[in-house]
C-alpha cells in the first residue's frame, strides 16, 4: 500500500500556535494557570457572544463531570442522557454513582427525541425518581432541537447540561451551540474542529458557577495559607501551554468551519444521484452545523451492499472511516439501565458511516476519496 493515510479528522494547525507556546516557555508559565488560560477563556467568551463565562479544563469529559457536580447530582440520582453519543456523555454520570436513563434519537437531527424525553420524565416521576439533569448532545456538530428540549426541561423543572463537545461554531436560530444549557461542555480533543491537544471548557451564564468550577478544578483548595480542603476537588484545569495552542486555533476557527462544511458539500455533490445513500445535513434553515464529521446512511437492501462493506473497501485504500456511534443502551457497561424510545439510533448505527472530514484534506485527498467511492458504487 503506497498511498499515505487519509485520516477521518486529524489535527490542523494554523501557524500561530507556536508563538503562544514559545511565550509560555519564555516566561516560564508552564503550570495550569497563566495568561494563555485567561486569554483562551476570553477568546471563547467573545466567540460565543451570549454573556457566558468560561472555565478552561483538561477535557470535555471533565467539563461534563463538573457540570453534574455543580447541578447537585449525587449517588443514586437519575440523569437523562442521549443514547446516540460517545461514552464520555454518559461516563461522568457513573463517576458520581448516579443512574443514567437513556433516550432514543429523532430522525431529523439524530439527537435526543423530545417525545421520548417527555415520556421518560413522566415515567420516572411516576416511579418517584425525578431526574436531576438532562444531557442532550449536538451530535457530529448538528444542533439538537433546543427549543423543544428547553420547553420540556422548564416544564418539569430539570436543568440541562448541554454536551456541545462536537459543535463549536454550530448555531440554532442564530445562537451558538454551547449557550443553550444551564451549563455546557466543549471539547478540544485532537480530532475536534479546533484542538488544544487535549482540553475542554465548561460554559455557564453565571460568573459564580464559573468561579466554582475553577475552584473544584484546582483541587478545591480553601482560602488559607496552608493546604486546606473542605470539598472534594479535581485536577481538571487546562495548562497554559495547551491554552496557547487553543489561542492560535481560535484565530482560524471560522476558516476550519468553512472547510468542514466544504467537505460536507463535497459528499452531498458526490451522492446526489445515488438514491440508496443519504448525507446527514441540516433539516431546515434554523440549523447551522459545523459538520465536524460528514456522515452518510446506506440502504443496504436497495444497494445490495452495506456500510460495513464500504468501510472495508475504503480501509483497503488506506482511507479511514468509522461507524456511527454505537448507542449507549447497547453498550455492555450501560445495557442494564433504563431506555426510552424506539430503534432510530440502532438503525443509524447499523447503516451509517463517518467519512473523512478534516479541514486539512487536500485536493489530492478528495480525488482519492472520490475514486474509491466511484469504484465501490460502480459509477463508471
Amino acid at each position: 500500500m503506497n498511498n499515505s493515510k487519509i485520516w477521518l479528522s486529524s489535527p490542523h494547525m494554523g501557524g500561530t500556535e507556536q508563538g503562544y507556546i514559545k511565550e509560555a516557555f519564555d516566561t516560564n508559565w508552564v503550570a495550569p494557570l497563566g495568561p494563555n488560560v485567561t486569554g483562551f477563556e476570553q477568546d471563547l467568551e467573545q466567540f460565543l457572544n451570549d454573556d457566558v463565562h468560561i472555565a478552561a479544563l483538561s477535557s470535555g469529559t471533565a467539563a461534563l463531570h463538573l457540570g453534574l457536580v455543580l447541578l447537585g447530582v449525587q449517588a443514586g440520582d437519575e440523569v437523562i442522557c442521549q443514547s446516540f453519543t460517545f461514552s464520555a456523555s454518559a461516563n461522568p454520570i457513573l463517576y458520581l454513582g448516579a443512574i443514567p436513563v437513556f433516550i432514543d434519537s429523532e430522525t431529523e437531527t439524530w439527537n435526543m427525541c423530545p417525545v421520548a424525553l417527555e415520556k421518560a420524565i413522566v415515567d420516572r416521576i411516576s416511579k418517584g425518581k425525578k431526574p436531576k439533569a438532562i444531557v442532550p448532545v449536538h451530535l457530529y456538530g448538528m444542533p439538537y432541537k433546543a427549543d423543544e428540549i428547553r420547553a420540556i426541561a422548564d416544564k418539569y423543572g430539570i436543568p440541562i447540561l448541554e454536551d456541545s463537545a462536537e459543535a463549536l461554531g454550530s448555531t440554532y436560530k442564530g445562537s451558538n451551540c454551547g449557550t443553550f444549557g444551564d451549563i455546557a461542555a466543549l471539547s478540544f480533543n485532537g480530532n475536534k474542529i479546533i484542538t488544544t491537544s487535549g482540553g475542554g471548557a465548561l460554559v455557564s451564564h453565571s460568573k459564580e458557577v464559573q468561579e466554582k468550577a475553577i475552584f473544584l478544578a484546582t483541587q478545591a483548595r480553601d482560602a488559607a495559607p496552608h493546604y486546606q480542603h473542605s470539598e472534594i476537588g479535581y485536577n481538571y484545569r487546562l495548562s497554559n501551554i495547551c491554552a496557547g495552542i487553543g489561542r492560535g486555533q481560535m484565530e482560524i476557527l471560522k476558516q476550519h468551519i468553512n472547510l468542514r462544511r466544504q467537505m460536507h458539500d463535497f459528499y452531498v455533490d458526490f451522492f446526489k444521484d445515488i438514491k440508496e445513500v443519504s448525507v446527514f445535513t441540516e433539516p431546515n434553515s434554523d440549523y447551522f452545523s459545523n459538520h465536524w464529521l460528514s456522515c452518510i446512511v446506506i440502504d443496504p437492501e436497495a444497494l445490495g451492499k452495506s456500510s460495513t462493506d464500504l468501510r472495508i473497501a475504503l480501509e483497503k485504500e488506506n482511507i479511514e472511516c468509522r461507524p456511527l456511534w454505537k448507542p449507549m443502551h447497547l453498550q455492555p457497561i450501560f445495557k442494564q439501565y433504563p431506555y426510552y424510545g424506539g430503534t432510530v439510533s440502532e438503525q443509524l448505527f447499523e447503516n451509517g458511516l463517518c467519512l473523512p472530514s478534516g479541514s486539512n484534506l487536500s485536493e489530492q485527498d478528495k480525488k482519492r476519496i472520490s475514486n474509491a467511492l466511484t469504484t465501490f458504487f460502480n459509477l463508471f
